[in-house]
């Protein structure tokens, strides 16, 4: 009796921890940690895919976090994804001709907006629009153009 009482008290906890590691990872994954706020100014960028881009995603320049996305939406006119960053105000010096990429960070694939400084003197203030981006990279449209390539190489021979 006592080691079916020490069995189940060993699977209770293993069932514990388990969770708790989920319940980590989840938090790693979605970015909860070091958000700033409504501190600093807005920055506006405009992108043909933003793939998987969600609000709170990081905005980053050589790496470091300088802000969050704070809003994702669709302008049906222009038929492009609208993406709003707030750059925490500590990062007032940045060129207004930097350019913007949604990149992809570590494995599971979180997307983020990486920030590259041109050589501009003026710098953004806010409400500005980012004039130069590059969207996304989406993995099943490079398998695609990969696999039809493929095929119209061998059609030729």
């Amino acid at each position: 009796m006592r080691q079916t009482r020490a069995v189940e008290f060993g699977t209770g906890l293993f069932v514990f921890m388990g969770i708790v590691a989920l319940f980590f990872l989840t938090t790693r994954v979605t970015n909860f940690d070091s958000y700033q706020g409504d501190k600093g100014y807005t920055l506006i960028a405009r992108f043909d895919n933003v793939g998987t881009l969600k609000e709170r995603s990081p905005v980053s320049m050589s790496g470091v976090t300088i802000g969050r996305v704070i809003d994702v939406e669709f302008d049906g006119d222009a038929l492009e994804a609208v993406v709003r960053m707030r750059i925490n105000s500590e990062y007032n010096k940045i060129p207004d001709d930097t350019d913007a990429s949604i990149l992809t960070q570590g494995i599971l694939g979180g997307q983020y907006v990486g920030l590259e400084p041109g050589g501009s003197e003026d710098f953004f203030k806010d409400s500005d629009e980012i004039q130069f981006t590059q969207s996304a990279l989406v993995l099943e449209q490079l398998i695609s153009k990969y696999l039809f390539s493929q095929g119209e190489d061998s059609d030729g021979e």
